[in-house]
């Protein structure tokens, strides 16, 4: 699977994805469920890269002394919303608000798609950022929404 990253704003990014070939409808469910699941992981907070207290300890874990006051103590890593999946022939594209969260979610998201491709579902390319010129945005209800929002 390529991955390619394009202009990026965290607050307004669509991330595509080419399928091998056209998805059937249990595929698509599929990619949406890996979706929602990344998703609603960063809406709780999940991808807080000021609070990776065990990533940070190393491997040996054994008595760990977690602090849970240090999630309280910093920054809301929060992602803000989620848009419609919508395909086109072997494209599936979704809108995101990031929000706060931190860059760790895109690497979460990169690592799962990966294993998703080699195992599951076949995935040609990820796309993160910008315009795709095989399908314009100008073609998304959603892309119009989020226009409309921008100017009232």
């Amino acid at each position: 699977m390529n991955i390619v990253f394009r202009e990026f704003n965290p607050f307004n990014v669509w991330i595509w994805v080419e399928f091998a070939q056209h998805p059937t409808a249990v595929e698509q469910q599929y990619l949406e469920e890996v979706f929602n699941s990344w998703f609603f992981l960063g809406k709780l907070g999940g991808f807080n890269a000021e609070n990776l207290q065990v990533q940070e300890t190393g491997l040996e874990l054994s008595f760990l002394d977690y602090d849970g006051d240090q999630t309280d103590n910093g920054l809301m890593a929060v992602m803000h919303n989620m848009g419609e999946f919508e395909y086109d022939n072997q494209w599936g594209r979704c809108w995101f608000d990031l929000g706060t969260s931190d860059a760790v979610a895109l690497d979460v998201l990169i690592n799962a798609l990966t294993l998703f491709s080699r195992d599951y579902v076949p995935l040609n390319a990820l796309m993160i950022g910008g315009e795709n010129a095989d399908w314009p945005l100008a073609e998304s209800p959603q892309q119009e929404e989020i226009a409309r929002l921008a100017w009232s």
